[in-house]
């Protein structure tokens, strides 16, 4: 019988743990009671500050190659990373669209953490919570239980979900198998002249190229045109491309304008095409007591992107792609190798999640979102939305009271364009002026606001999906707005 080997005296064995335990456990604990400070006294910090030279200074440092002490490690992190954040879960945060996160969802992302779970798949408790929060989500759009969905990065990625079944699904050929290239025809998928740039990265990722998105004009409400789409289709038909998609925008990133969801989904169907819609914006409308016929329709999209990081407000990053067709969506991602082939017990008997997706590594992104919404339930989630929007028409009132304002764009949901009339300056005058007041505004800290260009006008634009944003912080911004332009008129 062989001898067991022998381990080495000379080489200790090491590992990541704590060496004091007792250490750890009292600067976790002070963490935590920083944190908590940190959100219940955001009201009374700058929105956005710049950092000064010694901070971004302190990004420069080289790699560290021996241990420090994790209290001059914190040390560090509360001086130069928590003090001088983005900004969006300040209550006047309102610049580009996105949540601003909660404390709950902040402790689901530190305990997913802990437990370590790798959401490829697998039998465990993990793989079941992201299975439910999909059907969560599906119940909140009005998707059927049968359909399928995963859990991704955010918007971007939600839509490219969606965008890949539907071309492997329409392009008459198995794309996977002998690609692109050996389609007869040339694809052809269309969206509103105001649909997010994610779309065209969608088409190249895809390797049909931007010119397979077909931009189609939007109306004074910056609404897909019917009539144009209508016809953009026949006039491809006819010179010899393949249609096979309507993308429809529940809530463009510009405007907030939604497209006609149901005319949309009447459209598709008497064409054969597959419809998605890039409900990142506004999708989740479809909760609010108040609004949610601004959205009828979403639930007939064959796929459905939609942000739980934005009005469910989970911390980053957490996006959601949704598929009618849950044989479809598998089909479109699918590859079992030989080292994951599933068992009839053990950790190997539950469904891989990598199957619908392009991760096969992948976060527990749904402890965050299944603890808020337990935490809050979906009718108060609901509410917040519906005050959001009750803002957003608040202030469009008070710039449309306000002689030296004026309002750029129909508001439809909670996307305010608007300017300054800057005393009847035009063109890059005018856009010089907005702008100044906009980035004054940040380096004061008074409030983060974005700008855009509507109807090829230039114009600021607040986008109110925050649920610490108070009416006073309304007038506020306008009365700031207002001492700004005169200021800077003088």
């Amino acid at each position: 019988m062989d001898a067991m080997p022998q381990t080495s005296s000379a080489t200790a064995e090491e590992t990541l743990d704590p060496l004091d335990w007792a250490d750890m456990q009292a600067l976790s604990h002070r963490i935590v009671d920083d944190a908590v400070g940190h959100l219940r006294d955001v009201r009374d910090r700058p929105v956005w500050r710049e950092m000064p030279a010694e901070v971004k200074a302190f990004f420069t440092s080289p790699l560290p190659r021996s241990p420090a002490p994790i209290a001059e490690i914190y040390g560090d992190v509360a001086r130069n990373v928590m003090a001088y954040p983005m900004g969006n879960i300040h209550p006047r945060f309102w610049s580009w669209y996105m949540g601003s996160s909660n404390f709950t969802g902040a402790l689901g992302d530190f305990l997913a953490a802990i437990q370590g779970s790798n959401l490829g798949g697998g039998n465990h408790a993990a793989g079941l919570m992201d299975s439910q929060v999909i059907d969560w989500c599906k119940e909140m759009v009005g998707f059927p239980a049968s359909a399928s969905g995963t859990l991704v990065s955010g918007g971007s990625m939600a839509n490219i979900i969606g965008l890949t079944v539907a071309r492997n699904t329409t392009a008459g050929i198995d794309v996977r198998e002998h690609g692109v290239g050996a389609i007869a025809q040339p694809l052809r998928f269309y969206g509103s002249d105001q649909t997010h740039f994610c779309h065209r990265k969608a088409m190249e990722v895809l390797g049909l190229g931007n010119r397979a998105l077909r931009r189609i004009p939007s109306d004074a409400a910056m609404r897909i045109d019917i009539a144009a789409l209508r016809a953009a289709i026949a006039e491809d038909r006819k010179a010899g491309f393949k249609p096979v998609c309507v993308i429809g925008n529940a809530g463009t990133v510009n405007t907030g304008a939604i497209d006609d969801l149901q005319a949309l989904a009447r459209l598709a169907a008497e064409e054969d095409l597959w419809f998605h819609v890039d409900g990142c914006i506004g999708a989740l409308i479809a909760i609010a007591p108040e609004n949610a016929s601004l959205v009828a329709g979403v639930e007939q999209a064959h796929s459905l992107a939609l942000d739980p990081h934005k009005w469910l407000h989970a911390p980053f990053e957490a996006g959601c792609a949704l598929v009618r067709d849950a044989e479809a969506h598998r089909g479109a991602f699918a590859v079992m190798p030989e080292f994951l082939e599933s068992k009839p017990r053990g950790l190997a008997k539950g469904q891989w999640l990598h199957e619908y997706g392009l991760q096969t590594s992948r976060g527990f992104r749904a402890l965050k979102v299944w603890m808020a919404l337990r935490e809050h339930g979906i009718e108060k989630f609901g509410r917040l939305i519906d005050q959001n929007i009750a803002q957003t028409r608040y202030l469009a009132r008070l710039i449309e009271a306000e002689p030296a304002l004026e309002l750029m764009a129909p508001v439809s949901i909670n996307i305010v364009c608007f300017r300054h009339r800057a005393n009847g300056l035009s063109g890059e005058r005018l856009k010089a002026f907005n702008t100044e007041i906009m980035l004054r505004l940040q380096e004061e800290g008074i409030a983060a606001l974005s700008d855009t260009t509507v109807h090829d006008q230039h114009c600021l634009r607040v986008a109110i999906a925050n649920h610490r944003t108070r009416y006073e912080d309304l007038d506020l911004l306008i009365a700031e707005i207002l001492r700004l332009g005169t200021e800077l008129a003088a």
